[in-house]
């Protein structure tokens, strides 16, 4: 049964992100997003990728899909490694949440869930050696909403599942399929009200990135500079930061070092990546790399910026509706491999969190590369990282761009370094 009453006033999306964040972007002349508009387009979209595999519907556990195809959230970060939470979607019928521990009233908000049942969790830290008899339980409940649903159609889809679950599915005679493609899909292409909400937590974001360029002075640990981005995020309703993506000096050379203790001196490059998922639960993933205090630039640190910020310009020119992901493999500008490090790839998906299609170098295409075509609605984000082989600057940038019907929009507003780039 659904909870109502005292909850929903109470939940932290009624609320919403707060005035600091609405009045900077109304301000901004920022648009705010229909939320309901946004849970009837992403079930919609679940609902039409169910229909193309031919699914009688999709388990989930991930609390990023849960969050896609519901708008309900509990703990997100906890529950991303313990499975103690997830949503029966069919592709015609009830939408149903398992909810952890009586937490009923924190889906008052949307009217999306047509009914919460107790959860079942079989986990080893809550079945302990019962996982087996729990599972049983669990698949009995998921069947007989596939069997009362499905219209005789037997196919589910799940996104993360471990096998005693899967093989107490199939007793029931339930067939089972990745869950991960069809929510790729159906999140793939976002809704203009949807971009609304992406330009607000962007906006977000970027305040926050200015108050810690603000911070940003020798003496300063990477540690503590960090930090300010974090508690900028949460201030502006945003909710967690995936990575700590931010080093200085020698640790920017190779990229993939995370923050440390170490003291940011005068002339150091800063770089990082903010992996930041913010307000109304959408990611921003945009990068910069800055100089630190009055030192003038050297002529390795100008040469590695202008590399890198020419690699993002040109890349980003590309882009448009109707280009093959092998195209933008094969055209993409980069640099030599023998000399220079680079990214883990040229472009990604972006949109609750990083998401397909992720766009390898050449060199990957024939062991990992796979095709598609961008389309409009799409959001992109255009990845540089350059340094040497031989050692020296390292710097990291990237842009977060939407593919429209006629070309594309740098959604991303935040300056580059003019004072390296000359």
């Amino acid at each position: 049964m659904m909870a109502t009453g005292r909850g929903s006033r109470l939940n932290m999306h009624q609320f919403g992100p707060g005035e600091l964040a609405t009045n900077e972007w109304l301000a901004a002349g920022l648009e705010l997003p229909d939320l309901d508009q946004v849970r009837q387009y992403r079930l919609s979209r679940v609902r039409e990728s169910l229909r193309k595999f031919d699914y009688a519907g999709i388990l989930l556990y991930d609390p990023v899909n849960v969050r896609y195809a519901t708008d309900s959230t509990n703990m997100q970060v906890w529950l991303l490694h313990n499975a103690s939470r997830y949503v029966f979607v069919p592709a015609e019928g009830p939408v149903v949440l398992w909810e952890f521990d009586h937490c009923d009233f924190l889906s008052d908000h949307t009217t999306i869930i047509d009914e919460i049942r107790p959860c079942v969790p079989w986990l080893y830290f809550c079945a302990g050696d019962r996982i087996p008899e729990h599972a049983r339980r669990w698949a009995d409940e998921i069947a007989d909403l596939v069997i009362r649903h499905g219209g005789g159609n037997m196919r589910l889809a799940i996104d993360h599942c471990n096998h005693e679950g899967v093989a107490a599915l199939q007793q029931h005679g339930v067939d089972i399929h990745n869950g991960e493609e069809v929510m790729e899909l159906a999140r793939e292409i976002k809704s203009p009200e949807e971009i609304k909400a992406i330009q607000c937590a962007i906006h977000a974001c970027e305040q926050g990135i200015a108050v810690m360029r603000q911070h940003m002075q020798p003496g300063i640990t990477e540690q503590r500079l960090w930090a300010h981005l974090h508690a900028e995020n949460i201030a502006r309703g945003g909710e967690w930061i995936e990575t700590r993506l931010l080093v200085s000096g020698p640790r920017c050379n190779p990229w993939y070092q995370e923050c440390s203790s170490r003291v940011i001196e005068n002339g150091d490059l800063v770089a990082f990546d903010t992996d930041l998922v913010g307000c109304y639960g959408y990611c921003v993933d945009t990068s910069r790399t800055w100089l630190c205090g009055e030192r003038a630039p050297s002529a390795d640190q100008r040469d590695i910026y202008s590399r890198a910020y020419e690699q993002i310009v040109r890349n980003i020119e590309l882009l448009k509706p109707g280009i093959s992901y092998r195209d933008l493999t094969h055209k993409a500008f980069r640099y030599d491999p023998e000399e220079f490090r680079h990214y883990s790839c040229l472009y990604h998906g972006v949109g609750l969190c990083d998401e397909a299609p992720f766009i390898y170098f050449p060199e990957a295409w024939e062991s990992f590369g796979y095709d598609g075509v961008l389309a409009p609605g799409m959001v992109i984000c255009v990845e540089s990282y350059l340094g040497r082989k031989s050692g020296g600057a390292g710097v990291k940038l990237e842009e977060q761009v939407l593919i429209t019907e006629t070309g594309h929009q740098v959604l991303t507003c935040y300056p580059f370094e003019e004072r390296i780039l000359g």
